[in-house]
């Protein structure tokens, strides 16, 4: 089955300057006949000027405007068809839980614990050969952003967009996260699988543990990378992006964060995989993609790339004949056509 999409769909704007055309050529046209009726009767113009034509003008501007219309396409580039080919990947499957909390705006890492671990994760992404991807965010819910794929560009695109207001209900549900991220393998065949939860380990809603045990005894490995630091920091608030304080307690005492170490490493020790205190520029997942790498490489789908072909060479055609026929045609009557008269009876 054949499919059409084009390629630079931001040239289509250019269409708007046909009737910018059309609106120049009738103001000439009406300016021309102002000048002409200053000759006089416009019969007895029209004598004195027996090669004038009236139409030749107009089919020119339609030549003219055919031949832009063809080279708009041409930029546009329409593609057409695919064409598929069986590819057989090895990899392993990698599922990012990524904590989108309030306390992930702390600033005692540079520029704050999303961003930093944002960066690192993106990083981390662009590693990956014929590994497949998904991204979960928590914060007081866990939802999938993005589902396991191969598209690297896909995955960074999306993980830019994520921030605090990703999710709605606020906290930090570490259990719901992991729980999300075993269902994201539902569909997965590889033997080698892997969680890999970035969070600040404040756990305030659910005990992730017994996620945890139900996790390897599927099969998967859970890598847990702390972002902060123990001293902790204030949580920024802001309003129409801008600083109006810091979250303070029920009692009016700054709120101050700070990464929990014990229950994040307990996590990596339950779930067969590492832990990462996360300060350095890659948050400590540079060290986790060895220990991915280490691990069985399994066979787990056929991949279908599809190509498809370019077609804007037949309106870069178009536009040639046009414009060589645009060319060809003259305003004036020509003196040698105007002698063939085929229907004079006379």
């Amino acid at each position: 089955m054949d499919f059409l999409r084009f390629e630079n769909q931001e040239y289509f704007y250019l269409f708007l300057v046909i009737p910018v055309f059309l609106l120049v050529f009738i103001l000439a046209n009406l300016h021309r006949k102002k000048k002409l009726l200053r000759l006089g009767d416009t019969g007895i113009v029209d004598r004195m000027m027996p090669m004038h034509s009236v139409r030749r003008p107009w089919l020119k501007l339609v030549l003219f405007m055919l031949a832009f219309s063809s080279l708009v396409m041409a930029a546009v580039n329409p593609q057409l068809g695919y064409k598929t080919e069986d590819i057989k990947q090895t990899g392993v499957d990698i599922v990012v839980a990524l904590d989108v909390s309030r306390s992930m705006l702390a600033e005692d890492i540079r520029p704050n614990r999303m961003e930093r671990s944002k960066m690192a994760v993106g990083r981390l992404i662009d590693q990956l050969e014929n590994d497949r991807v998904a991204l979960v965010i928590f914060a007081g819910s866990a939802v999938t952003q993005v589902p396991l794929t191969s598209d690297r560009e896909a995955a960074k695109m999306i993980l830019r967009t994520v921030n605090t207001e990703s999710i709605q209900i606020q906290g930090t549900a570490i259990g719901a996260a992991l729980e999300r991220s075993i269902a994201s393998f539902s569909r997965s065949e590889a033997g080698s699988r892997v969680i890999i939860l970035v969070s600040d380990g404040e756990n305030h809603q659910d005990d992730p543990l017994p996620v945890v045990e139900r996790a390897r005894e599927q099969g998967i490995v859970i890598h847990s990378v702390g972002v902060g630091t123990s001293q902790g920091a204030p949580i920024p608030v802001y309003q129409n992006n801008q600083l109006s304080g810091f979250l303070r307690d029920a009692q009016g005492n700054t709120v101050i964060s700070r990464f929990d170490e014990p229950m994040l490493r307990a996590i990596a020790e339950k779930g067969g995989g590492i832990f990462q205190a996360g300060t350095g520029a890659d948050i400590g997942l540079n060290r986790i993609m060895q220990q991915i790498r280490e691990m069985e490489q399994q066979e787990f789908e056929t991949a279908h790339f599809s190509e498809y072909e370019s077609r804007f060479h037949y309106f870069l055609a178009l536009a040639i004949i046009f414009l060589v026929l645009e060319f060809l045609i003259f305003e004036r009557k020509s003196k040698w056509l105007n002698r063939i008269k085929l229907f004079d009876v006379s």
